[in-house]
């Protein structure tokens, strides 16, 4: 595996016949080695899998976590060395921004609601500094999770509006053993928090069980579920549109039910298309 840090040097390598790109911000866990198992099968034997870690400041608004985001630089480098990666691209900050940086990229309809409504420019830095990413390493598609399933569109219309010639590839969410979502904000659960943050599953499968109510009881009820852990702090929980992201009344084909919960601190996300019939096929690549 070759590691490099500046733009030069991921410039200058050598491309195979195919490079398929996972970016991260590293604090790599499980659900990144799902996302490069997928990348490795999309690229083929021939094949180039890139990752990228970079922790990104522009996606993190004032006051967040983005100084005690988790930067384990040996332990990520050792993950995609077992993972089978080729190509591991891991930048400081000065090297993706310039001091006088002035330039952004933004998607404008997609990223009003959910997170970009709780978020303000999270998804600005998103998608700048992915398009960013795309210029330098060239892949010819890139791996995201369905975990974020709004950043998963965001980066879809971006591709599809700019033109880039990338295939985008979905991976479902990769959940441990609980069903929690795997994530690496989940190392910042104390015991208690960490045990009652099931709670989004349990709620999540609740109310897709459920038949023949309203948008808005689907909601109620997954409100209350969530309520019964006593740690939790509710963000949002919203019923959307997967493909526009605006609010439902009513559960639908392509549904989407997603929410932000705080244990703590720390601010966990989950989702789930309540008509799975309609869910994006897993691996599907959209160009």
């Amino acid at each position: 595996m070759k590691v490099v840090t500046t733009i030069a040097e991921a410039q200058a390598q050598a491309r195979m016949k195919r490079r398929v790109l996972v970016p991260t911000m590293g604090a790599l866990h499980k659900a990144h080695g799902e996302l490069i198992r997928v990348a490795r099968e999309y690229a083929g034997v021939d094949g180039d899998v890139a990752v990228s870690i970079f922790v990104n400041p522009l996606q993190f608004e004032p006051g967040s976590d983005y100084q005690k985001y988790p930067r384990p630089e040996e332990a990520d480098e050792a993950f995609c060395r077992a993972a089978g990666v080729d190509l591991l691209f891991r930048p400081a900050v000065e090297e993706i921004y310039s001091q006088d940086s002035s330039t952004f990229v933004e998607e404008t309809a997609l990223s009003r609601t959910l997170e970009g409504k709780s978020r303000p420019g999270h998804f600005r830095g998103v998608c700048t500094v992915v398009a960013k990413l795309f210029n330098i390493l060239s892949p010819d598609a890139a791996v995201f999770g369905e975990k974020d399933f709004q950043q998963l569109a965001v980066i879809r219309r971006m591709v599809r509006d700019l033109n880039f010639k990338i295939d985008i590839v979905a991976v479902p969410t990769v959940r441990e053993a609980d069903g929690l979502a795997s994530s690496s904000r989940n190392e910042y659960l104390n015991a208690a928090e960490r045990r009652q943050a099931t709670v989004l599953h349990k709620a999540l499968l609740a109310a897709e069980k459920t038949d023949n109510i309203s948008g808005r009881e689907v909601v109620d009820l997954v409100r209350r579920t969530i309520s019964e852990a006593p740690l939790a702090r509710i963000g949002y929980v919203e019923l959307v549109d997967a493909e526009t992201f605006e609010p439902l009344d009513v559960v639908r084909p392509n549904a989407l039910l997603a929410l932000a919960v705080f244990f703590g601190k720390t601010r966990l996300i989950d989702n789930r298309l309540l008509s799975e019939k309609t869910s994006p096929a897993a691996g599907a690549a959209v160009r």
